[in-house]
């Protein structure tokens, strides 16, 4: 039997995602950068677990020049929805998938000659130019070529293979403190400056993500990579960008039931009701990628008041006990994340009771809700696949 394609949203738990905020972002950042740098808009993680299908048209219609990703998988999924949108992988592809790279046509990092080599021979292979990043280690110790005379000339050598076109060279900073960016970045200029005295060209050269676009001018150079302030999340100490978060996070109560003083909530009873009240079912839980940690701390919003979350938070539901709201009902809206109007508590505040960063809490949000897409010329959803977007 044939399963019909359902056109209407098939949870209450849903991630909304306000288009016109993220193309407001992606037009403050390229204000920003200014007319010489261009901006990467950084979609990595689903786009932050705001759905990187869902979101990229917003940003390339407003000032992106490409979009990064960390997988292989993530930009196939973005080059078969998008093909004309240029892609760039971050992260490394291991040699048996880079025919995926030339087949999609996706910009490749590179940080070995040896991967090089086979690119460009594969690239030969399908007369087809192979376009790639090349990743140099300034100290962050992650990926990328180590910072020494060995592999300056490794690069070099990369940069005569007649089937690779290095469009860009770049690293990352730890962010430790001024002192250490400054030694990075120094490192990366003299490496820049070194390679280019030999011949070698990169027409973007970039060092800065969010952070460091914002706090540092000096860093942005040819191109800057924007992650989090797409998304409205500021993370930034120095500088001001005027951005605003697009995500919202919103359930239902599904069940309300109940509790008399004593009695125990969620497993382990570990929350007890220290009266006679009612208690809400939300159908939500870390299985969504709401921290579990949060017991005890959390509060959502319902009906503007700010009421706690009891017990432990399960894989697919949550309980909130009802005492200051007492005439909720099933069916009430509640906001879970929201932007910090309406009494809300937003991605920053969830973030700190969790222990953890913004980036984080957004980007462990599943597709298991589906993403709700408004703003812009129409609202979409997509519910599960991307690939089922509706109008």
């Amino acid at each position: 039997m044939e399963i019909p394609v359902l056109n209407e949203i098939m949870r209450d738990t849903v991630v909304e995602v306000d288009l016109d905020r993220i193309a407001f972002n992606v037009r403050q950042i390229k204000a920003m950068a200014g007319p010489g740098t261009q901006v990467a808009a950084v979609v990595k993680a689903d786009g932050y677990g705001h759905g990187a299908l869902g979101i990229a048209p917003a940003i390339m219609e407003n000032g992106a020049s490409l979009l990064a990703v960390a997988t292989l998988s993530e930009a196939v999924e973005l080059k078969q929805a998008y093909p004309r949108y240029p892609v760039l992988i971050m992260g490394l592809t291991p040699d048996r998938l880079l025919p995926y790279v030339l087949e999609y046509g996706i910009i490749q990092t590179i940080d070995t000659l040896a991967q090089a080599r086979l690119l460009n021979r594969l690239a030969s292979e399908k007369r087809q130019q192979a376009v790639i990043h090349i990743k140099y280690d300034t100290g962050f110790h992650r990926i990328g070529f180590p910072d020494c005379p060995e592999s300056l000339d490794e690069i070099r050598q990369i940069c005569t293979m007649p089937w690779l076109k290095p469009e860009g060279i770049y690293s990352h900073l730890a962010l430790k403190d001024d002192e250490s960016n400054q030694v990075q970045f120094r490192c990366f200029m003299d490496a820049v400056t070194e390679l280019e005295r030999e011949g070698c060209h990169f027409p973007y050269k970039h060092i800065a993500d969010s952070i460091a676009a914002v706090d540092f001018p000096e860093y942005r150079l040819d191109m800057i990579r924007a992650g989090a302030i797409v998304y409205g999340l500021k993370g930034f100490h120095k500088g001001q960008l005027d951005i605003r978060q697009a995500l919202t996070f919103k359930t239902r109560i599904s069940h309300i039931t109940p509790v008399f003083k004593g009695q125990g909530v969620s497993y382990d009873y570990l929350w007890t009701a220290p009266r006679d009240t009612r208690v809400a079912a939300l159908p939500f839980g870390y299985a969504d990628g709401y921290p579990r940690n949060l017991r005890g701390k959390a509060m959502v919003t319902l009906r503007g008041k700010q009421v706690p979350v009891i017990g432990i938070i399960c894989m697919d539901q949550c309980m909130i006990d009802l005492t200051d709201v007492p005439d909720a009902q099933i069916g009430d809206q509640v906001i879970i994340y929201g932007d910090g109007t309406g009494n809300t508590l937003d991605i920053d505040a969830v973030s700190r009771l969790a222990g953890t960063n913004k980036n984080e809490i957004v980007s462990r949000l599943t597709r298991r809700p589906p993403r709700v897409y408004v703003g812009g010329e129409n609202v979409r959803t997509a519910d599960y696949f991307p690939e089922r977007m509706t109008p």
